[in-house]
C-alpha cells in the first residue's frame, strides 16, 4: 500500500493532519483489478476493492442484480448537474427509470443526446441499491474508528464521460473508492479560499419539454445558492484575476484506489465512460480547522467589499 499527503491546509507543510491521502492497492494487500478489463455492467467478476470497501461486484453485475428497478437518475443537456449556467444555480432532472434503461444508454445500446449519471447522493446506495451491499462494508473500519463514527452516507455512482462534477466543497470527511475505470480530481486547499469566487444564484431545474428539449425552470421559493462560476480547467482569469493565484492539485483515482478528500477541500471531478464508484461520507468536526476556514471566507469577503 502506497499512502501519499498532499501540503497541508494552512501551512503549506507536508503533513497527515491538513491534507488529502491516496491509498493504492500494492503487494498483494487487496484483490488488484484484472489488466485490460473492460468496464463491466452485466456478468463476470468487477473490480477491486481498498482496503475495506468492495472486493467484487456482486457475482451477476449491476444489470443482473439491480435488473428492471426504477432507480433515480440525473439527466442533463450538457452533463453539468448542480453548476451555474446561464447565470442560474442548475440542477438536473431527477428522472425515475428502470436500471436496465440507463445501462442501455451508458452502454450505447440506446443512443441519447442527453447526459444521465446517477448521482443521487444522500446514501443511494444504501437507499436505491441494497442489493450491491453484500459486497460493500457499511463504513470504512479505520476510518470509522479514527473519527469514532460511522458514515452519515454511503454513495453509489456511475455515469458517462461527460458527466462532470463542477468546483465545489463539502462538509464531509470523504473517501473515495474507484471500483471500474477513473476519476480524475482537480483539488484546492481550503487556504485557497482567496482565489476562489462565489456568487449567489438562483436556483433552477432542467426540465424536459414535449419536444425532448430541456428548458431551465426557476425555483422561485427557494433561497438563492452560493457557488462558484469559475470553471478550473478553462478559468476566465479577465473576469476571475485572483485564480491565477491559486495552486490546484490533480490526480487520478483508478480502479482498486481510494482517496481520502478531507472536509471543506475544494474538487472537480471527470471521469471515464461508465466508471463506478462508491464514496462514504462522514461528518465532519465543526472544531478549529472550521473556525479557520470561517474566519478566511469572512475575511474574503469583507476584501471584496473594500
Amino acid at each position: 500500500m502506497v499512502i501519499w499527503y498532499s501540503r497541508c491546509c494552512w501551512g503549506g507543510q507536508h503533513c497527515p493532519a491538513g491534507g488529502g491521502c491516496f491509498l493504492r492497492a500494492g503487494g498483494g494487500a487487496w484483490p488488484a483489478t484484472p489488466r485490460g478489463e473492460a468496464v463491466r455492467h452485466g456478468g463476470g467478476r468487477g473490480a477491486a476493492g481498498c482496503a475495506g470497501l468492495p472486493g467484487r461486484l456482486p457475482a451477476g453485475g449491476p444489470r443482473e442484480v439491480v435488473g428492471p428497478k426504477v432507480v433515480s437518475v440525473a439527466v442533463t443537456p450538457n452533463g453539468y448537474a448542480d453548476a451555474v449556467f446561464q447565470d442560474r444555480f442548475v440542477m438536473p432532472e431527477e428522472r425515475q427509470m428502470p436500471f436496465m434503461d440507463f445501462l442501455d444508454i451508458v452502454e450505447k445500446k440506446v443512443i441519447s443526446p442527453n447526459v444521465f449519471y446517477v448521482q443521487k447522493q444522500c446514501s443511494n446506495l444504501t437507499e436505491e441499491f441494497p442489493e450491491l451491499m453484500c459486497d460493500v462494508q457499511p463504513d470504512i473500519p479505520w476510518m470509522s474508528e479514527a473519527l469514532g463514527k460511522k458514515p452519515d452516507a454511503v454513495n453509489f455512482w456511475l455515469g458517462e464521460s461527460a458527466a462532470v462534477t463542477s468546483l465545489h466543497k463539502d462538509h464531509y470527511e470523504n473517501l473515495y473508492c474507484v471500483i471500474s475505470g477513473e476519476k480524475r480530481f482537480l483539488l484546492h486547499p481550503p487556504s485557497d479560499r482567496p482565489f476562489i469566487p462565489y456568487e449567489l444564484y438562483q436556483a433552477a431545474t432542467y426540465k424536459v419539454s414535449e419536444d425532448g428539449t430541456f428548458e431551465i425552470v426557476d425555483e422561485k421559493t427557494a433561497d438563492k445558492v452560493p457557488w462558484i462560476p469559475l470553471d478550473p480547467l478553462n478559468p476566465n482569469l479577465e473576469r476571475y484575476p485572483e485564480y491565477a493565484q491559486a495552486k490546484p492539485l490533480q490526480c487520478t483515482v483508478k480502479a482498486g484506489e481510494m482517496l481520502y478528500l478531507p472536509s471543506l477541500w475544494f474538487h472537480h471531478v471527470q471521469q471515464s465512460h461508465g466508471c463506478i464508484a462508491v464514496n462514504y461520507w462522514y461528518d465532519m468536526e465543526y472544531d478549529l480547522k472550521y473556525s479557520y476556514y470561517q474566519l478566511l471566507d469572512c475575511l474574503t469577503k469583507a476584501v471584496k467589499v473594500l
